[in-house]
């Protein structure tokens, strides 16, 4: 079963081949042979990721997927959640979000945090959503240089070192996207 994976983002990519293989071929934008940015207007990630899976099926007619996800900080009423991206501004480097954030909670007690995924899948002009949340905390400064985003200052329930200092592998164990892809390959398995 082949899925069009609705980003042009290459560690989501990564991260989402990492989870399903056989017997799905996910393939992105850019494989699709697609070369288009799709905007993120909303004010929710369901609303972000239906956009984005809505737009590739009315362009290809292909069953796809897309996903949003937000870093939802309790003592920040939730923010910067859906504009996780875009914190510090459009099209800033991660260290300039990362430096917005820490610095918003730099006289906070509470640094609760999770990370958030919606996936959106429309499979035969219907769309299903899967949720998936990887409870932790922030950090007070930025550990490792692996991941992207807020990876180098969030720490998940249950592990000692940020996601920044993990490998892919060991990222996937506590991993929201992981939680969401595996229920939308648990709902796919049912259509195969």
């Amino acid at each position: 079963m082949t899925l069009i994976f609705a980003t042009n983002n290459p560690n989501k990519v990564k991260e989402i081949m990492a989870i399903t293989g056989p017997p799905f071929n996910i393939i992105s934008l850019k494989q699709a042979g697609i070369e288009k940015e799709i905007p993120e207007p909303h004010d929710t990630l369901e609303a972000n990721a239906t956009e984005k899976s809505s737009v590739i099926y009315q362009l290809t007619g292909k069953n796809c997927f897309s996903e949003d996800t937000g870093l939802e900080v309790v003592a920040l009423n939730g923010a910067p959640g859906v504009k996780s991206a875009r914190y510090a501004g459009e099209n800033q480097p991660r260290e300039a979000h990362i430096n917005k954030l820490l610095h918003e909670l730099k006289d906070k007690k509470s640094r609760e945090a999770r990370f958030r995924t919606v996936i959106s899948l429309i499979m035969d002009g219907r769309e299903y959503l899967f949720e998936g949340i990887c409870n932790g905390h922030i950090t007070t400064s930025p550990k490792g240089t692996e991941g992207f985003g807020y990876d180098a200052v969030f720490i998940p329930d249950g592990a000692d070192s940020t996601f920044g200092e993990m490998t892919l592998t060991e990222k996937t164990i506590y991993s929201h996207r992981k939680k969401a892809t595996e229920q939308l390959i648990s709902f796919l398995q049912t259509k195969i």
